[in-house]
């Protein structure tokens, strides 16, 4: 009976451990769910800089605001990419003493241990890298020194693994906008770091890690750690041009075996100098925006990264600005696109979302790789379909692929969330005209097998 007992509370513990995360890979290993199997819409907003320039009233002012426009989580930075080792936080706290990864400072992670706790309260998960990439190689306009090695990459990461390890909401991510260079120690740091991290905890599955790289132009993590035990999800940065095709670097991924789930987790930001030539180019505006995070969910990632450009940076008119930018990160917190971007989610998790496989077969004509780009995606039985069409371009369907012979339809606005019921379907080819047309006239065309039943498009089905 002792025996019996002993193995349940085991068996007990050893579940709430691989729950107490909160967040895992979902069985088909494509999303993300929570410790309950509901879809976790991965809809992040990029805060590099928060622990490092940011006052505590600041950042609890910065969460409320982020929470309240609908996202659900953070990415930051630990060791930070802008002086981060020799420019003190807020506090007047450096990370590390002598910049020595084995000589971390206590104060400092003391207060990111607040922050991540502040977090944690509004429901927010955090993405937390660990370092900026440049700490291994000086790079751009990040500030080393190098300060990695494999050796101490083993140790740090096992030490901040160990100081955080009680904050079940955090996604590491290691490298940091660096691709680790061939002919050296680079990938070796990174396996050091992540073996170093999950040395802390009972079993992998409790914690999820990633990587964060410059852009390529196929893989992004995948390019080095598709095959590592610990790289539960691949992740992107697609670079800061508008109209770059991000969705080929999404299905890039999604094609490869051993499937694991695929993020944007740094497409062109809001506000920022298009192709970096502000000059001859501009500012890219919330329709480019929109165009890649629609792109790319459709193409089958499982949630979509934010990014402000003087919000990553926490630009506040007396600091020197990198790459221009156009007015400080208070008054950027409102831009269009931060306040649109909890449209797609609503929108994705409105439907069967576990069941999303993308689908091009859905439109009839060979298309062009340019910002009219329409593409598809449904649920693997054909209950129901979404097109976005980034210029409300006309186009041919054909729903061989879809549930039945008769369809309700819903148009769905990307810059409001609002939708209103479109033209019932009877055929399996049909020409769709979206409602209006042109620069900033997007939309989702969704598509119900009339059996289905579903909702309203954009009212979440847990609502």
């Amino acid at each position: 009976m002792k025996k019996a007992w002993l193995f349940f509370l085991l068996l007990t513990f050893f579940s709430c451990t691989l729950t107490g995360q909160g967040l895992r890979v979902s069985e088909n290993k494509r999303y993300l769910v929570t410790a309950e199997d509901e879809p976790f819409f991965w809809l992040a907003d990029t805060a590099w800089e928060l622990v490092h320039r940011c006052d505590s009233t600041e950042i609890t002012m910065y969460l409320d605001k982020r929470k309240s426009q609908g996202f659900n989580v953070i990415q930051t930075v630990a060791l930070a990419e802008l002086d981060g080792l020799q420019s003190p936080n807020m506090n007047g706290d450096i990370p590390l003493l002598a910049s020595n990864p084995e000589t971390p400072n206590p104060k400092y992670f003391d207060y990111l241990d607040w922050v991540l706790t502040q977090a944690n309260k509004r429901g927010l998960y955090v993405a937390l890298l660990p370092t900026w990439g440049d700490k291994l190689f000086k790079n751009s306009w990040g500030i080393g020194p190098e300060v990695f090695k494999p050796e101490n990459a083993l140790s740090f990461g096992k030490w901040i693994g160990n100081r955080f390890k009680h904050h079940t909401h955090i996604i590491w991510v290691l490298g940091g906008d660096r691709n680790p260079r061939a002919d050296t120690s680079d990938i070796t740091v990174w396996n050091q770091m992540a073996k170093g991290i999950l040395s802390n905890y009972h079993h992998p599955d409790e914690v999820l890690l990633t990587f964060h790289p410059q852009p390529k132009e196929n893989g992004g993590s995948s390019t080095w750690f598709h095959n590592e035990d610990w790289l539960d999800f691949n992740m992107h940065q697609t670079g800061h041009c508008a109209n770059q095709g991000t969705y080929q670097h999404i299905q890039f991924d999604y094609d490869l075996k051993p499937i694991k789930p695929v993020l944007d987790a740094e497409p062109l930001y809001e506000d920022h100098p298009n192709c970096f030539n502000s000059k001859e180019l501009g500012h890219s505006l919330a329709r480019d925006i929109r165009r890649i995070m629609y792109w790319n969910v459709f193409a089958g990632a499982f949630g979509q990264s934010y990014g402000c450009h003087a919000v990553w940076q926490m630009y506040d008119g007396h600091r020197e600005g990198i790459n221009f930018p156009l007015r400080p990160w208070k008054e950027a917190l409102d831009l269009p696109m931060a306040n649109q971007a909890k449209h797609l989610k609503n929108l994705m998790l409105s439907r069967p979302y576990l069941s999303r496989i993308p689908d091009q077969n859905l439109i009839a004509e060979k298309q062009e790789e340019n910002k009219a780009y329409t593409i598809a995606t449904r649920d693997k039985e054909g209950t129901y379909a979404m097109i976005y069409f980034p210029m409300g371009t006309s186009r041919q369907l054909v729903l061989e692929t879809m549930s039945g012979d008769h369809y309700t339809t819903w148009w769905f606005d990307p810059r409001t969330g609002n939708s209103y019921q479109g033209k019932d379907i009877k055929e399996k080819r049909v020409t769709i005209v979206p409602p209006s047309q042109g620069v900033d006239n997007d939309w989702v065309l969704v598509i119900d097998a009339e059996t289905a039943h579903y909702p309203k498009p954009g009212v979440p089905l847990s609502n």
